[in-house]
C-alpha cells in the first residue's frame, strides 16, 4: 500500500487522457468530505461537506475543506454530485456557491430539498439537477452513473464517474443493510454490473473498516426503543442528528404505539423532517406532532422531544437541557436516549452531556448501554463482500481517519487487490489514474478553513493557540511611560492579570526588575517603543514562569512622555 510522504512535490502536469483526483477534505478526518476529479481541463466536485470543531479549537462554527486549489479554476466545474444530504456531505455547499453561484447540485430529490432550503438561509438560489438510482447523465466529460446505497439517511446514492481514463466508483458513505426500513437496499447487481465492466478506481467508505462482520440491521432499533419507552414513567427525549429520518420515524411509531406525542426540538430538526415529511420519507402518524409551545401543557409521560444535539455540540438542544437552560427542563424520572453513535473526537462533549443529565435525574439510554443505534457505514464484513463483486483494479480508502483507511486498505489487499494499487492518500494529496494505474503524484496545500461568526477562513491556527492560551493560562496586560530623552520610567509598570488565580499584589515583585531592564534598554540605545514592549514582556514571561509555573498571553504596552 503506498502511503503519502509529508514533504511530497506538487503535482506536475496532468498526463493526457490521464484522471486525477484531489481529496480538499475526508482523509485523515469523520468529515468535510470532498474530491475533485479532473480530466481534460474540467472538474467534477463529489460531496462539499464541514467538519464540526474539537475542544482544542475554541469559537470556530464549522471547518471547512480548503477551496484554494480551484479557486482561480471556478470555471472549470461542471457540477458537483452530492450523494446524500449528511452536514459532512453538503454543508460546505454554501460556501463554494458564494465563489460561484450557478454551478449545478446534482444529487437525489431529499438531498437537493436539504441543500436548497440550508442555500435559502444564505440567499442563494441554486441550480439544481434532480437525479436517482439507475439514471445516468452527462456533466461535460464526465459520464456519471448513479446506484442506489444505504445509509442512515433516505435516498443516498454512490456514482460511478466514466472518462477516458476509466471508470471510478465512489460509495459516499454506505452500509449494506439486508432489511432497511424504506426496503431500499444498497444495489449489489448494479455493483456486479459495473464489476463486470472494470472499475478502474474504487473510492469506498472506511468509517467501519475496523469493525468486524456486520453492521445491526435498522429494523432491531424499533423494539428496542418499543421496550425504552414502555419502561418510561415520564417524559421522554430523543437526541439524534437532524437528518436521520429512518430514526425520526422509529420514534414517532413508538410514540404512536404509547400513546405519545412528539414535539420537534431544533430549527435543524423542524426544518429537516418538515421536508422529509412533505416529499412523503417520513410517514406522521396522525396527530402525533406537536408544537412545542403545546408540548409544555401535556402530562409528562404522554410527551416525546426529538431532539438535536446528539453529539454534545456546546449550543444544540440537548447540551442546553443538560446545563438547565432550555426551555425543555430535564428532571427526575425522566429519560433521554442518544440515538446516535460517537463520532471520534466528539467523546468528551456527549460525556459531559449525559453526566449533566444523569445529575438531573434521568436514565439516560445510549448505545453503550443499549442498542438504540446502529452505524450508517458498512462494516469489515460488508466491505469484503462489495471488494469481491466488484474486483477493482485500483483501490483509494476514503471518508475516515488514517486508521480507518489503513484497516479499509488491508481488506481490499486480503481479497485479491494487489499492495501497490491500494493508495492511502490524505487530504490533499494528488492521485492520478494513468493506464489503469492509480498512483500518488504529488500534494496541494490543504489546511483547515475556520467558519467563526461571520468571518470565514479569518481564522488562524496561530489565533487558536492565542484562544486556548487564553483560556488556560490566562492574560497579563504590562502598561509603562517612558521617557528616551532622559532614561527614566515616568509611570508604571502597571500590571494587571486575567484568568489567574493569584492577586495582582504579587506582580509588585516584578516591578523593579522591568524598571530596570526598561532603563538599561534606553541607555543601551532602545528608543523604539516596540523594542521596549518586547523588554518587558520578556522580563515578565521569564518572571511568571519561573515564579508561577504560568506561561499566560503577555500584551506589553509602553507609551513615550
Amino acid at each position: 500500500m503506498s502511503h503519502p510522504h509529508p514533504e511530497l512535490p506538487l503535482p506536475p502536469a496532468l498526463p493526457s487522457k490521464g484522471l486525477r483526483i484531489v481529496a480538499l477534505g475526508g482523509l485523515g478526518e469523520v468529515g468535510r468530505n470532498m474530491a475533485v476529479l479532473e480530466y481534460e481541463g474540467r472538474l467534477l466536485v463529489i460531496d462539499c461537506g464541514v467538519l464540526f470543531p474539537e475542544d482544542h479549537q475554541p469559537g470556530v462554527d464549522l471547518i471547512l475543506p480548503d477551496f484554494e486549489y480551484i479557486k482561480d479554476r471556478l470555471d472549470d466545474i461542471e457540477a458537483i454530485v452530492l450523494t446524500h444530504g449528511h452536514e459532512d456531505h453538503i454543508g460546505a455547499v454554501p460556501y463554494l456557491l458564494r465563489l460561484r453561484r450557478d454551478i449545478p447540485l446534482v444529487g437525489s430529490r431529499l438531498t437537493l430539498a436539504f441543500v436548497e432550503a440550508k442555500l435559502k438561509e444564505h440567499r442563494i438560489k441554486p441550480v439544481l439537477r434532480v437525479v436517482a438510482e439507475g439514471e445516468t447523465a452527462r456533466f461535460g466529460v464526465f459520464d456519471c452513473e448513479f446506484v442506489a446505497v444505504n445509509h442512515s439517511i433516505p435516498d443516498a446514492l454512490a456514482v460511478a464517474v466514466t472518462t477516458g481514463a476509466g471508470t471510478v466508483l465512489h460509495t459516499g458513505d454506505f452500509k449494506m443493510d439486508q432489511l432497511p426500513l424504506d426496503g431500499r437496499v444498497t444495489d449489489l447487481r448494479a455493483f456486479a454490473r459495473l464489476g463486470e465492466k472494470g472499475v478502474d478506481l474504487f473510492m469506498v467508505d472506511s468509517t467501519n473498516a475496523e469493525v468486524p462482520g456486520f453492521v445491526t440491521n435498522e429494523v432491531e432499533i424499533g423494539p428496542v426503543l418499543d421496550s425504552v419507552f414502555a419502561q418510561a414513567e415520564k417524559r421522554i427525549v430523543v437526541a439524534s442528528f437532524s437528518s436521520h429520518v429512518h430514526r425520526v420515524q422509529q420514534v414517532l411509531n413508538a410514540a404512536h404505539a404509547h400513546g405519545r406525542k412528539v414535539a420537534l426540538v431544533g430549527r435543524s430538526m423542524v426544518r429537516n423532517m418538515g421536508i422529509a415529511a412533505e416529499l412523503g420519507y417520513l410517514d406522521v402518524p396522525p396527530g402525533v406532532l406537536v408544537e412545542l409551545k403545546q408540548a409544555a401543557s401535556l402530562p409528562d409521560d404522554r410527551i416525546v422531544y426529538m431532539s438535536t444535539g446528539s453529539q454534545g455540540e456546546p449550543m444544540a438542544a440537548l447540551s442546553r437541557m443538560a446545563n438547565g437552560d432550555h426551555k425543555v427542563q430535564v428532571g427526575h424520572g425522566d429519560t433521554v436516549i442518544l440515538a446516535s453513535s460517537l463520532i471520534p473526537g466528539n467523546e468528551n462533549s456527549v460525556f459531559r452531556v449525559i453526566n449533566g443529565l444523569t445529575r438531573l435525574g434521568a436514565r439516560v439510554v445510549h448505545s453503550g448501554n443499549a442498542k438504540v443505534h446502529v452505524s450508517g457505514h458498512a462494516s469489515a464484513g460488508e466491505l469484503l463482500y462489495c471488494y469481491n463483486v466488484l474486483k477493482p483494479k485500483n483501490v483509494m480508502p476514503v471518508h475516515g481517519e488514517v486508521r480507518h483507511l489503513v484497516a479499509n486498505g488491508a481488506l481490499a489487499v486480503r481479497t485479491g487487490v494487489p499492495a501497490d494499487r491500494v493508495v492511502l492518500a490524505e487530504d490533499g494529496v494528488v492521485v492520478d489514474l494513468v493506464d489503469g494505474k492509480a498512483s500518488v503524484v504529488g500534494a496541494v496545500p490543504c489546511g483547515y478553513v475556520f467558519v467563526d461568526g461571520s468571518t470565514v477562513g479569518a481564522v488562524t491556527e496561530n489565533e487558536l493557540k492565542d484562544r486556548r492560551t487564553l483560556a488556560e493560562e490566562g492574560f497579563v496586560s504590562v502598561f509603562a511611560v517612558v521617557d528616551t530623552a532622559t532614561g527614566k520610567v515616568l509611570a508604571g509598570p502597571q500590571i494587571l492579570a486575567r484568568g489567574m488565580a493569584e492577586d495582582n499584589a504579587v506582580f509588585e515583585e516584578v516591578q523593579p526588575d522591568v524598571v530596570a531592564a526598561l532603563e538599561n534598554a534606553i541607555a543601551g540605545g532602545a528608543t523604539d517603543t516596540y523594542q521596549l514592549q518586547q523588554v518587558m514582556r520578556r522580563v515578565i514571561g521569564q518572571w511568571v514562569n519561573r515564579r508561577l509555573r504560568r506561561r499566560p498571553m503577555i500584551v506589553p504596552v509602553v507609551v513615550e512622555a
